[in-house]
């Protein structure tokens, strides 16, 4: 045969999309902590989208393409009267989900929000909810919600430990897509030869680079990029349902593939040679590992890197807020991570460029002692040109165990310590936060606090009776997930 000449024997689907697959298809969700912990999820998830619709930049984005719409049985975004085809709808509750940067993360190899899934998670499930009670059928209740919760983090989040698709240059969106068409299409009805093609399109889709994130272009494009892919996950769906053929060699095609195309290298230095193909590396089974480690962001909405540097911020506030001009450095000692995604110097052209930038994160509270959304805006950083200088006087600094410990699995630390020192010869201590309330290892402490958070988010919508019945709704797991998700979205509407 001619060496010119392809061999044109369809392969069998990619063991990586067989075994997400069977894992949607097949795996029954029996951990009480997943479980509970998404009830959780849920709660902040929400609240963090409705906290975002007092902001303009999001709620421009909102609403149909063509206004006017009406789309029977259509899925509603929370806090609005919008009622929209489930694709945009996923496109909408992704957004304000992800809009302030104050939602669930996951941190590993590759890092990410895994809530952001909810966007196309609740969108179908309120629509197909809807159509079925019209059918005469059951509708699909808060457990199907929850257990598809459980289903996307673990799918991202696994993908996610020993694959780094930042390091050559994508978005971590892409797992959103990638879980987001697995348990929507699953929700949708798709026997497995659909929910194969559906995630063989999310592969040999064009993916989102992560310019958008870092100096000197981060712009809010990364706050709605997770909503974008979300949706792109329930249209992929869609199409495989009405029959569309997968494409079973997407990822490993020799020269077409995703992985010779988009995964063949480390990073911009380090190219493997062309017949040296790098393969995803899932270093464990699908379960529900994920949600019952997520980490929640309680206190402040910043970039996850940033968190306990904050705190450590929060901490010494006290001892420096009457110093301020007397500070001769400030040194951040933190891990590789949180340099590479994060540490920034110069101007910063924009709310998106400030929240995820390491030291306006850590001078916002040094200076002022908290930090809130407002404090990322034009206005307010325009008001305080402290910020600027305490951002002028800090050091970076990585201490090796903490980038070592960030990546050990009975650890997973996130940990960033704050040292002042003023031009006088004296200093503040050095504050040490290795795990940030939001971690596992400090649920106790965090849980109540982020139930707190969901109270007063749902206080920006929803008046005092309508907010206490949601609330109370969600602390009574029987309860909830017994509730069909379309009566549940009908309480959070306007």
């Amino acid at each position: 045969m001619s060496a010119n000449v392809d061999l044109n024997n369809r392969p069998d689907y990619d063991p990586v999309l067989q075994d997400i697959a069977d894992y949607v298809l097949d795996y029954v969700i029996d951990s009480q902590e997943a479980l509970d912990t998404a009830r959780n999820c849920l709660m902040d998830t929400l609240g963090c989208g409705l906290l975002a619709l007092r902001f303009p930049e999001c709620t421009k984005h909102l609403g149909p393409i063509v206004e006017g719409t009406v789309v029977p049985f259509g899925a509603r975004v929370p806090g609005t009267n919008y009622r929209l085809d489930p694709v945009k709808a996923a496109w909408d509750i992704g957004c304000i989900v992800r809009w302030l940067d104050y939602n669930d993360t996951w941190l590993a190899a590759e890092w990410g929000h895994p809530s952001d899934n909810l966007g196309g998670i609740l969108a179908v499930a309120d629509h197909l909810s809807q159509k079925r009670v019209a059918n005469g059928e059951a509708p699909l209740t808060m457990g199907d919600v929850l257990r598809a919760m459980v289903m996307a983090h673990e799918i991202q989040g696994v993908m996610a430990l020993e694959n780094s698709f930042n390091r050559v240059g994508l978005d971590h969106v892409l797992l959103v897509k990638v879980a987001s068409t697995a348990v929507c299409a699953k929700l949708m009805g798709a026997n497995r030869e659909q929910l194969l093609a559906a995630l063989s399109h999310a592969f040999v889709d064009g993916q989102a680079l992560r310019t958008y994130r870092h100096a000197p272009n981060a712009g809010s494009r990364k706050s709605w990029a997770a909503g974008d892919a979300s949706s792109r996950g329930v249209r992929l769906a869609d199409i495989a349902l009405r029959g569309e053929m997968g494409i079973p060699g997407v990822l490993t095609a020799p020269q077409w593939g995703f992985y010779d195309v988009l995964f063949s290298h480390t990073n911009k230095d380090l190219a493997l040679k062309p017949e040296a193909q790098r393969c995803f590396s899932l270093p464990q089974k699908y379960t529900s590992y994920v949600m019952e480690n997520v980490l929640f962001k309680i206190s402040f909405p910043a970039e996850f890197h940033a968190q306990t540097a904050c705190e450590a911020a929060v901490t010494l506030h006290p001892l420096v807020r009457n110093r301020l001009p007397e500070i001769d450095r400030i040194v951040i000692t933190t891990h590789e991570s949180a340099i590479r995604i994060i540490s920034k110097v110069g101007p910063l052209a924009n709310a998106a460029d400030r929240d995820h930038c390491l030291q306006y994160m850590t001078a916002v509270p040094l200076a002022f002692g908290t930090l809130v959304a407002e404090h990322y805006e034009d206005d307010f950083h325009a008001a305080h040109p402290i910020i600027d200088q305490l951002r002028g006087k800090m050091e970076i600094v990585e201490d090796p165990r903490y980038t070592r410990e960030y990546l050990e699995a009975d650890k997973r630390s996130i940990a960033n310590a704050v040292q002042v020192f003023f031009k006088d010869g004296s200093s503040t201590e050095q504050v040490a936060v290795e795990y940030p309330i939001g971690h596992r290892r400090r649920r106790a402490e965090g849980i109540p606090l982020l139930e707190d958070k969901f109270k007063a988010n749902l206080a920006t919508r929803f008046t005092a009776q309508r907010s206490t019945q949601i609330f109370q709704l969600c602390k009574a797991p029987a309860r909830l997930e017994a509730t069909p998700v379309h009566r549940f979205v009908d309480l959070l509407v306007i």
